[in-house]
C-alpha cells in the first residue's frame, strides 16, 4: 500500500476515535444528570432493546432509542436496556461474509454499550449453544433453513430478512457462506428468545420498544414479547432529516391511518408546495443519506428516440434485500418476478417505450446489491430490445421528468409512485406500499387483474386518473413529513464522520420532559397511553 494511503487511514481511524469518544463522554454526562434527575418509579418498566443500529458510534435509531429512554426515565417509568455482550455468534451488523466466518467485533460494541448504559440499568445476554438444536441445523439445507421452526418457534422465516439485508440479495444461493449465516443467525436468535423470556420474568415490563422488529435480533425478540401478550412498538427513520417513525404496527410497513376529513389547509398545502419543490430538484436526504449527489434533465438523445414511440412507460424498482420487500410481496413472488412479466409485455408492445429505472441505492458504496436490476438487465439482455430502456442506479437522471412524459408510470412499492400520483400521472403498483391504501394510486387485487389492468391502459388512447387521487397523494405526503416524522433535531446532529451516524447537540435535561418536546410527548403518549404516535394538528 501507498505511504501515504496508509498515513490517510491512520489520520481518519484517529478522527473517528476521537469523535466517538466526545460523543461518548458526552453522553455519559447526560446520562449521569438524567440519573440523577429520575423521579421514584410509579410505572411498570418499559425494555430497549436495539442491538442492529450499531456496533461502534451512534446511528440515528441509536439515539432515538436512547433519548426516548432518557425522557422515560424522567417520567417516573423504569427503564430497562437488554445489551449484548457476545450475545450472538454473527450478529447482523457485524456478519463477516467470507468463507471461514470471523466472529463479529465484539469488543467495540460492548465498550460502547457501556458508555451509553452506564448509568442505567441493563440485562446483558451472552450466547447460548443448545446441543439439539445444532444438530438439527447440520442436517438442513437451504429450503428447510428458510422454513425453520423449532419449538413452535418460526426461526427460519425471523432470520431471513436479516440474512437477505447482509447477503445483499432476495434469492439466497445454498452456498456455504450463506448457510452458514443462516445457521449462525437461527442459532442466535434461539438463544436470544431463551434470554429475552427471562428477562421479561425478571423485569414484567409494560411494554418493550426495539428498532425495526425485521432483524432477527429484534424480531426474535419482539416474537417472544407477543407470544407473551406484551405491547412491541418500533421505530425507524422517518422521511424527514434527524425524524423517526414510532409504531406498534410494522415500523418497516409505515402503517399511517389516516382521518377520512383530514384536508390541507393554506399553510399546509405551503409547507408541503416548499417541500415537493425541493425534492423534485433531487434535494434530500432519508436517514442521513442523499441518494441524488446530483440530478439531471433528460438529455436530447433519450427525448428523441422517445419521439419514435406511440408512449413512455416508465418502471421504478426498488432495493431487492430492503426490510420493506417482504411486506411488498401480495401479488408477485418478488421483485424480479414482476420484472419478468414487464419484460413480456414489452414484447408484446412495440409500439411503447419501456424506461426501466434502477433504485439510486442499489449502487451506494457499501451496500451495493449482489442481486442487482443491473445484473437482471444484463442476464435478460435487455439491450437487444429497441423499446427497453434501462438506466441504471449511477446515473443521475431526473425522475420526475420521466414522469411528467410518462402515459402510465409502474411502481413495485416505491416512493416515486406517490409522488408521481401528485403530478397527475396514473399509477399500477405491482407491490403492497405505504401508500397502498391512501387512494391514491391503482394495486389491483389480484395477478389477474393486474395484468388485465395493464393491458388494457397500454391499449386505450388514454387513460383516466380518478380526481381524488392527487389530492389522497398530497395528503398522504403530508401526514407522513408532517405527522408521522418525529423530529429529533432539537437534540441530534450528523457526526461527520458516517452516513447516517449522529452526535447529541448540547441541550439541558429539561428539554427531555414531555411538556418541552412536542416528540418526546408523542413518543410517551403512544408507549404509555396507547396513543398513535402522531403529532397533533397544533406541534407540527
Amino acid at each position: 500500500m501507498d505511504p501515504n494511503q496508509v498515513i490517510d487511514r491512520a489520520r481518519t481511524h484517529l478522527r473517528v476515535v476521537k469523535a466517538h469518544s466526545e460523543n461518548d463522554q458526552q453522553v455519559g454526562r447526560m446520562a449521569a444528570v438524567v440519573a440523577r434527575q429520575a423521579a421514584p418509579a410509579v410505572q411498570s418498566p418499559v425494555m430497549f432493546f436495539d442491538a442492529s443500529t450499531r456496533l461502534t458510534g451512534m446511528s440515528l435509531n441509536a439515539g432515538f432509542a436512547l433519548l426516548t429512554s432518557w425522557s422515560l426515565a424522567l417520567q417516573s417509568v423504569p427503564v430497562v436496556h437488554f445489551v449484548c455482550h457476545r450475545g450472538m455468534t454473527q450478529c447482523v451488523l457485524g456478519t463477516d461474509r467470507g468463507p471461514q466466518g470471523k466472529n463479529p467485533p465484539c469488543g467495540g460494541c460492548v465498550a460502547q454499550s457501556r458508555a451509553f448504559f452506564s448509568h442505567a440499568q441493563t440485562i446483558p445476554f451472552e450466547f447460548t449453544a443448545d446441543e439439539k438444536l445444532d444438530a438439527l441445523l447440520a442436517t438442513l439445507g437451504l429450503e428447510e433453513l428458510e422454513a425453520f421452526t423449532f419449538n413452535g418457534m418460526p426461526l427460519g422465516a425471523l432470520v431471513l430478512p436479516s440474512a437477505r439485508w447482509i447477503l445483499r440479495r432476495h434469492h439466497l444461493q445454498p452456498d456455504p457462506v450463506t448457510l452458514r449465516i443462516l445457521h449462525e443467525y437461527i442459532r442466535s436468535a434461539w438463544s436470544i428468545k431463551l434470554a429475552f423470556e427471562r428477562a421479561l420474568d425478571q423485569v414484567q415490563p409494560q411494554a418493550v420498544l426495539v428498532f425495526n422488529g425485521m432483524q432477527y435480533p429484534e424480531a426474535a425478540a419482539r416474537w417472544t414479547a407477543r407470544q407473551r401478550g406484551v405491547k412491541v412498538y418500533s421505530h425507524e427513520v422517518g422521511l424527514r432529516p434527524t425524524s423517526a417513525f414510532f409504531t406498534e404496527g410494522d415500523a418497516t410497513a409505515y402503517p399511517l391511518s389516516i382521518p377520512d376529513d383530514f384536508k390541507l389547509d393554506e399553510n399546509q398545502t405551503a409547507r408541503l408546495d416548499d417541500y415537493l419543490g425541493k425534492r423534485f430538484q433531487g434535494n434530500f436526504h432519508m436517514a442521513g443519506v442523499q441518494f441524488w449527489p446530483e440530478m439531471s434533465n433528460l438529455d436530447p438523445t433519450f427525448v428523441e428516440l422517445s419521439k419514435h414511440f406511440k408512449q413512455m412507460v416508465p418502471v421504478f424498482t426498488n432495493v431487492i434485500f430492503d426490510t420493506s420487500q417482504p411486506h411488498a410481496n401480495v401479488l408477485f413472488e418478488d421483485m424480479f418476478t414482476w420484472l419478468d412479466s414487464l419484460l413480456n409485455t414489452a414484447k408484446a408492445h412495440p409500439e411503447t417505450l419501456f424506461v426501466i429505472r434502477a433504485h439510486p441505492d442499489e449502487a451506494r458504496k457499501g451496500k451495493a446489491s449482489e442481486e442487482s436490476v443491473s445484473e437482471w438487465a444484463e442476464q435478460r439482455q435487455l439491450g437487444a430490445y429497441t423499446n427497453i430502456k434501462y438506466i441504471p442506479p449511477t446515473e443521475f437522471i431526473s425522475s420526475y421528468d420521466l414522469v411528467r412524459m410518462a402515459k402510465l408510470v409502474l411502481v413495485y412499492n416505491s416512493t416515486i409512485g406517490l409522488e408521481a400520483s401528485i403530478l397527475g400521472a396514473p399509477v399500477l403498483s405491482a407491490g403492497k406500499s405505504r401508500y397502498s391504501g391512501a387512494g391514491a394510486v391503482w394495486l389491483p387485487a389480484t395477478l389477474e387483474e393486474y395484468q388485465e389492468q395493464l393491458e388494457r391502459y397500454l391499449r386505450d388512447e388514454t387513460i383516466t386518473v380518478p380526481a381524488d387521487f392527487a389530492r389522497n397523494a398530497r395528503r398522504f405526503l403530508y401526514w407522513q413529513l408532517f405527522r408521522s416524522s418525529l423530529s429529533f433535531e432539537r437534540y441530534l446532529e450528523p457526526d461527520g464522520i458516517w452516513p447516517g451516524y449522529v452526535k447529541l447537540k448540547p441541550f439541558d435535561w429539561q428539554d427531555l420532559l414531555p411538556g418541552n418536546s412536542t416528540t418526546l410527548e408523542t413518543i410517551s403518549n403512544g408507549i404509555l397511553c396507547g396513543g398513535d404516535f402522531m403529532l397533533g394538528e397544533d406541534n407540527q
